[in-house]
């Protein structure tokens, strides 16, 4: 299956001293990319019960090489994996322009996976995937 893939923009205020984008800026595109996968593409597709609630409980974050500012912002690759009654994992990679008007892909700036647990706001409970969102994620399963 191909990965969902989102553009997302850097700002010029994500930028340290050091003219990298820093950690908890990274951390914020991941999220800005894993939002639009699963409330708008999951409601497109009539999943969207993951907007009544859907927690991150883990989060793994490994930088291998410095993220700056360009105007063409960075692609975001995310894949569904591990998913189970009541959990998922989301794989994400991190792409940087290559210089050429695409993408490098071979060598990803950040690879990163979040664990969520969909949550159900009335009850303050986990609940269980329902069969059209395990239906969703595994049309971006990898």
């Amino acid at each position: 299956m191909a990965p969902y893939v989102n553009d997302v923009a850097v700002r010029w205020s994500d930028q340290d001293a050091y003219g990298h984008v820093n950690h908890a800026r990274v951390v914020t595109l991941l999220e800005d990319a894993r939002t639009d996968m699963v409330f708008e593409a999951a409601r497109k597709a009539g999943a969207g019960d993951f907007e009544g609630g859907l927690l991150v409980s883990a989060l793994e974050v490994a930088y291998k090489r410095p993220i700056t500012w360009s105007p063409d912002g960075v692609r975001v690759e995310m894949t569904a994996q591990d998913v189970r009654a009541a959990s998922f994992r989301i794989a994400y990679r991190l792409l940087l322009p290559d210089g050429d008007g695409g993408w490098d892909a071979a060598k990803p700036a950040v690879t990163a996976t979040t664990q969520l647990v969909p949550y159900d706001l009335t009850s303050e409970r986990p609940r269980r995937l329902t069969t059209v969102e395990r239906e969703f994620l595994a049309s971006y399963s990898s």
